[in-house]
């Protein structure tokens, strides 16, 4: 059933029912949800061009300490795509890049045997690396703290400079933290990658970088 509200002005006195005022809002709502789309597809292509954008330091210059972020263990063994920067890293420690290894990265799953930092040390290790050249960081839980503390251990060690190895994907926002945390000339070394699906990482980047642009917001 319609209402009336009698509105009196210089105009003559007309009628607004409730049926109109509910297609206004309707059609406001609907105009703010695809402004809203609009702005978050726009945003999604920002960053995704962002992730592409990534590339390796070139020329890269030697550094004290060479920091390989870390992913996810399956069991024992690094999974497939931490072996693809592990093996990456370990071919930048063979040409002379660095003398030190910075492995860092927490505790996966409560029963897991090590975490990745000592997944990691322990496959450089089998392939012929000296444990003394290997630095574990063995706490952190996310891309923002392996760099904050990496960097710690780098302070403690008396390291100056690093070359931080992920992959290619992953690097705009590990070099954006890295920046933010005041490292000293920060290079990366990246890596792209041939056993992930890049479509379910980049989507997961790209939340996860909008994630850092807010926290960002805070520092």
């Amino acid at each position: 059933m319609d209402w009336y509200v009698y509105q009196r002005g210089s105009s003559p006195i007309r009628k607004v029912s409730r049926k109109g005022q509910r297609f206004r809002l309707k059609r406001n709502l609907f105009i703010l949800l695809v402004i809203c789309a609009v702005a978050g597809l726009l945003w999604c292509a920002s960053v995704l061009g962002r992730i592409n954008s990534g590339v390796t330091t070139n020329p890269m210059q030697k550094a004290d300490a060479g920091i390989i972020l870390g992913m996810a263990m399956w069991g024992d063994e690094p999974s497939p795509g931490l072996k693809e920067r592990l093996d990456y890293g370990l071919g930048l420690y063979r040409e002379g890049k660095f003398t030190r290894f910075i492995v860092s990265g927490g505790l996966d799953k409560a029963d897991y045997k090590y975490t990745e930092a000592e997944g990691m040390k322990n496959y450089l290790v089998g392939k012929g690396v000296p444990e003394k050249a290997i630095l574990l960081e063995n706490k952190s839980t996310s891309t923002y703290e392996n760099l904050q503390f990496s960097q710690r251990v780098m302070q403690s060690e008396g390291l100056k400079t690093a070359i931080i190895i992920t992959h290619t994907f992953h690097g705009q926002r590990a070099f954006e933290i890295a920046k933010e945390l005041n490292y000293s000339r920060p290079e990366l070394g990246l890596t792209d990658s041939k056993v992930m699906s890049m479509f379910k990482y980049k989507t997961r980047e790209i939340l996860a970088y909008t994630k850092w642009k807010m926290q960002q917001l805070f520092l």
